[in-house]
C-alpha cells in the first residue's frame, strides 16, 4: 500500500516532466499504471506497474489506461522511477531492476523513497546492454541522459506535505518547476515589471517636474530682469 507522500512524489515527477518538456506532445510519462509485456499478447501476465515513467518519440496526445507494449510498436519505457520503501527495496534492487535491464532495456532506471533522503540510486543502460551504477554529482544528482535532466532533491512543501523530494533539474542545475510553481514565478516576475514600471514612470514624472521648475525658475528671472531694465529706461 503506497503512503499519501509516495503518491505526492510520483506525482511531482509525473507533472514537472510535463512542465518541463513544455508544449511538446513527442512523449508520454505515467505513473502506477500497468505496463503490459506478454509475448502472448496476454493482459493477464507479464504486467509491471512503475511509479513512473516515460517514453519518448511517440504520440503523447492519446489517451491510454495502460501502456501496452504490442499496441506501441514494441515501445518500452526509456526512463522508469520506482519510489522504493524498506519493505519494496529488495524487489525494485533485484527482480524489477533485472526485468527492466533484461526485459525492457529502459536506458535509465532510478529508485528513491521519500522517507530516505539518502536513498536515490541510479542505472544507466551501457552498450554491453548491462546496467551500469550512476555516479552522483557534487549536490548528489544523477544524471538521466534520456531525458537530459537531473535527478536530485529538494526539500520544500507539497501538497501540504513538508519532505525531500525526488525533483528534475535541468543541465544548469534549475529547478524544473511544477506549473503551480511556474505561475508562481510568472506571476512574480509580472509584479516585479509592474513595480519597475512605476518606479520608471515615477522617475520620468520627477524628470517632468523637475523640467517644468527649471522653465518656471528661467521665465521669472527673465521677467525680473526685464522689469529692472524698463526701471532703467532701457526697452527690449
Amino acid at each position: 500500500m503506497e503512503s499519501n507522500r509516495h503518491r505526492i512524489a510520483m506525482n511531482v515527477l509525473i507533472r514537472s516532466l510535463q512542465q518541463g518538456y513544455g508544449e511538446r506532445d513527442d512523449f508520454y510519462t505515467g505513473g502506477n499504471m500497468f505496463i503490459y509485456f506478454s509475448r502472448e499478447q496476454a493482459k493477464n501476465r507479464d504486467f509491471r506497474g512503475p511509479d513512473f515513467f516515460a517514453v519518448l518519440n511517440v504520440d503523447g496526445t492519446r489517451e491510454r489506461q495502460g501502456w501496452v507494449i504490442w499496441e506501441e510498436e514494441g515501445r518500452y519505457p526509456d526512463v522508469i522511477v520506482e519510489l522504493t520503501s524498506p519493505s519494496t527495496a529488495k524487489t525494485d534492487k533485484v527482480r524489477k531492476k533485472a526485468i527492466y535491464e533484461g526485459t525492457f532495456r529502459t536506458p535509465d532506471y532510478f529508485i528513491y523513497d521519500p522517507f530516505d533522503a539518502n536513498s536515490l540510486q541510479g542505472w544507466h543502460l551501457g552498450a554491453d546492454q548491462r546496467y551500469h551504477s550512476l555516479e552522483r554529482n557534487e549536490r548528489g544528482w544523477l544524471w538521466c541522459e534520456t531525458l537530459g535532466y537531473w535527478l536530485g532533491t529538494w526539500e520544500g512543501t507539497i501538497d501540504r506535505e513538508t519532505a525531500i523530494w525526488a525533483r528534475f533539474y535541468d543541465s544548469e542545475g534549475n529547478l524544473i518547476p511544477l506549473p503551480e510553481e511556474a505561475a508562481q514565478e510568472q506571476a512574480a516576475a509580472a509584479q516585479e515589471q509592474a513595480a519597475a514600471a512605476q518606479e520608471q514612470a515615477a522617475a520620468a514624472q520627477e524628470q517632468l517636474n523637475a523640467t517644468q521648475q527649471a522653465l518656471e525658475a528661467e521665465r521669472q528671472r527673465s521677467q525680473r530682469l526685464a522689469a529692472r531694465l524698463q526701471e532703467m529706461g532701457i526697452e527690449l
